[in-house]
């Protein structure tokens, strides 16, 4: 198993990640733009004083949660001085699979917060807890069984509802931004 420094030094800077995304790039780039991200929070200060210095995000471009979340990352990292490093899960799945949600699923993005030494401090995703409320009530309440024969088109329009929701429920980037912060200080 590769140590988090090897796949650190594989990973693409996020910059050029978000410049050569295939999806969702004008997305995230306007999630970006769009999001407010509190000036005076004391906990940017905190987070220099613990010690973090990289992030190594776990994503694909075609990720709805990665496309709400890694815009929020990017401000937190600007803020912070943290150097953010990009990822793909389906190059290589041995780090994904380090990191299962719920110990099964290889959902993204992850972030895994590193020392100056590549140790692990903190890992946060693949959602902050209000949208995965809101993830999970829609599907309950919206989609038939599996075995429905409309399962497949109903899971379409349930995506693009969550997909219109993320990008413009901007207490849904709030969410985001509070519950990295949290897992940071």
């Amino acid at each position: 198993m590769a140590h988090l420094r090897t796949y650190y030094t594989e990973a693409k800077p996020f910059e050029q990640y978000i410049q050569h995304m295939e999806q969702n790039q004008t997305e995230v780039l306007n999630i970006y733009k769009d999001f407010d991200m509190p000036t005076d929070d004391e906990r940017i200060e905190k987070i220099k004083d613990r010690g973090y210095k990289y992030v190594l995000v776990i994503t694909e471009d075609w990720c709805g949660d990665a496309m709400m979340n890694n815009p929020i990352l990017k401000h937190i990292a600007e803020r912070a001085n943290l150097e953010v490093r990009a990822f793909y899960r389906d190059d290589n799945t041995d780090l994904i699979d380090q990191y299962l949600t719920n110990g099964k699923t290889r959902s993204i993005p992850i972030y895994i917060f590193m020392n100056e030494k590549f140790e692990q401090k903190a890992v946060w995703g693949p959602r902050a807890l209000n949208v995965q409320k809101f993830v999970e009530d829609i599907r309950k309440t919206s989609l038939p069984d599996k075995a429905d024969p409309r399962f497949e088109e109903k899971q379409k329009e349930v995506h693009l509802k969550i997909r219109e929701r993320y990008l413009t429920d901007a207490s849904f980037w709030h969410d985001v931004y509070e519950s990295i912060m949290s897992r940071l200080v």
